[in-house]
C-alpha cells in the first residue's frame, strides 16, 4: 500500500498533474485491489494521509469513514517482523470462505472486533494506554480464532508480552508480516526491541500519534 501511494506521488509529480490526496487513495486502492483481491482499503488511507486515523469502510459501497486521531502525546511502539511472507491475496479469500461456510462462529467474532476497535478508539482519546494494551491482547486472541495468525507471530508477541509490553497483535493480513507492540517510554521500547533482535527478528522503533507533516 505504501509503494502504491508512494509511486502514484512521483507520477503525479512528475506529470505536474497536482492530485488531492483523495485521488491518490483512489488510486492506490486499485493497485491494493491487484495484490490483496478485496482489501478494506485502510493500508492505503494510512499511507495516503498519515498520522493517526479511524477508519470504516462503508459496505453499501459509498464514502469510507475517515477522520483523524488526536491523542495527548506520541506514544513508542514497536513493530516486529516474522520474516514469512503471506499470501494477503489468499488469506483473505479462506477467512471470507471460512464466514461463508461457518456464520455461527464467524459472526460473533466479527461483531467482537468491531466493538473492540470502538473501545480502542474512546482509550486512545482518554490516552488510557493500558485498556489500549488490553483491548490489542483481546484483539489477537479473536484473530487467533479466525485462524488468521501463525507460530511466528504468536512467538513474538508473547516475548513482547513478557518483556512488559502493554499489548500486542498481529498487524495486516496474518499468516506472517509484522505484529505491533505498544511499548510507552524509550525504556520499554528499547527493552522489546532488543528482546526480539536477540532472536533474530528484525525490528522497527518507532510512535503513534505523529501528526502529519
Amino acid at each position: 500500500a505504501a509503494s502504491s501511494v508512494a509511486i502514484a506521488r512521483a507520477i503525479a509529480e512528475e506529470l505536474e498533474m497536482n492530485l488531492s490526496d483523495e485521488r491518490i487513495n483512489e488510486i492506490a486502492y486499485e493497485a491494493e485491489k491487484a495484490y490483496a483481491g478485496t482489501p478494506s482499503g485502510i493500508d492505503n488511507t494510512a499511507a495516503t494521509y498519515g498520522g493517526l486515523i479511524w477508519f470504516k469502510k462503508n459496505l453499501s459501497g459509498g464514502p469510507n469513514t475517515i477522520e483523524r486521531l488526536n491523542i495527548r502525546k506520541p506514544v513508542e511502539i514497536v513493530i516486529g517482523n516474522t520474516g514469512v511472507v503471506a499470501d494477503t491475496k489468499k488469506m483473505v479469500a479462506s477467512v471470507a470462505e471460512r464466514k461463508k461456510q461457518n456464520p455461527e462462529k464467524y459472526d460473533p467474532l466479527f461483531n467482537q472486533a468491531e466493538s473492540l476497535a470502538f473501545q480502542a478508539r474512546k482509550a486512545l482519546e482518554d490516552f488510557e494506554l493500558r485498556k489500549i494494551g488490553r483491548l490489542m491482547n483481546e484483539n489477537h486472541g479473536l484473530l487467533q480464532e479466525i485462524e488468521v495468525s501463525c507460530k511466528e507471530l504468536d512467538y513474538l508477541i508473547n516475548l513482547a508480552r513478557e518483556q512488559g509490553a502493554f499489548g500486542a497483535k498481529l498487524t495486516g493480513g496474518g499468516g506472517g508480516g509484522c505484529m505491533v507492540a505498544l511499548t510507552p517510554g524509550k525504556e520499554l521500547q528499547e527493552a522489546v526491541a532488543t528482546a526480539m533482535e536477540k532472536e533474530g527478528f528484525k525490528v522497527l522503533r518507532t510512535k503513534i500519534g505523529i501528526q502529519k507533516i
